[in-house]
């Protein structure tokens, strides 16, 4: 069934508990520079994540985990110069926040203070949420992240969808309302069962975005370079690939060292 869907001048995060009080879903997606970030909000899509992806899709690093908080907020800062509309989201980095709650709201001010973004997001449950107490103490927005959580990779050892055991499952359902009443305004949920995803989105006031958790959540979120096809390695079960970029830039490139070689280009037209 359709639902209207009412316009935003700016997405906020109560914009966000509305849609998902109205039954609509929430359009997010990652942009870490200028250029990219101008066309996904141009596009009407509500929530850009400035993700520490950009260590693997920007930098080429296996994980998430090198990528800096200079690094972040160099790309933060790119974003948001370029939305008009969009709710910019920031991922704090693995190591800016895990260990100590008065370093994780360093952090965070620094990320709102020198990009101009309007919230963060940090990754796990009950073992921050000191960190998180801290964040949202100071006025900062919080956005969650459970199920797989790639700045934990290392403890988890593989990419594997999480949560099938009942133990496991629990655990995130108790994580989800601590985040929820610690005063989070959305959580991510990732690489989860779309069963348990649903029971969690349906359990929580607070909108619930997916990625490779299934239909029944109030949004989804995907990486810009995946959608685009721009990566091409990388093939999970979850990603609709809405262009194949790898390979028409591939093949534009390739055409315009031909015409180079060939001495076609520039041509008459195209001097001055």
């Amino acid at each position: 069934m359709s639902v209207a869907k009412k316009e935003y001048k700016r997405v906020t995060v109560k914009s966000l508990i509305d849609m998902k009080n109205h039954g609509e879903r929430i359009s997010m997606l990652t942009a870490y520079d200028y250029s990219m970030a101008k066309i996904v909000d141009s596009a009407g899509v509500d929530v850009i994540l400035v993700g520490d992806s950009a260590s693997n899709v920007m930098a080429g690093h296996e994980t998430t985990l090198p990528i800096t908080l200079d690094q972040m907020i160099y790309h933060a800062t790119s974003v948001v110069r370029a939305i008009d509309r969009a709710l910019i989201v920031v991922d704090i980095p693995f190591g800016s926040y895990q260990a100590d709650p008065k370093e994780a709201l360093r952090s965070a001010i620094r990320i709102m203070k020198e990009s101009g973004a309007h919230a963060i997001k940090v990754e796990g449950g009950a073992e921050i949420k000191d960190s998180i107490k801290r964040i949202l103490k100071a006025g900062i927005p919080v956005m969650g992240h459970l199920g797989l959580t790639p700045q934990s990779i290392y403890k988890f050892g593989t990419y594997t969808v999480r949560a099938k055991e009942a133990e496991e499952a629990e655990r995130l359902k108790e994580d989800a309302k601590l985040l929820e009443r610690l005063g989070c305004f959305a959580i991510v949920l990732e690489k989860i069962p779309a069963a348990l995803a649903k029971e969690v989105a349906e359990s929580v006031s607070i909108p619930v975005i997916g990625i490779g958790a299934g239909g029944g959540v109030d949004g989804q979120v995907l990486v810009i370079h995946d959608l685009l096809g721009i990566t091409h390695q990388f093939n999970p079960r979850f990603l609709r690939r809405y262009m194949n970029l790898y390979e028409e830039m591939g093949k534009a490139i390739g055409q315009y060292v031909s015409d180079v070689k060939e001495r076609d280009f520039p041509n008459e037209q195209e001097q001055y």
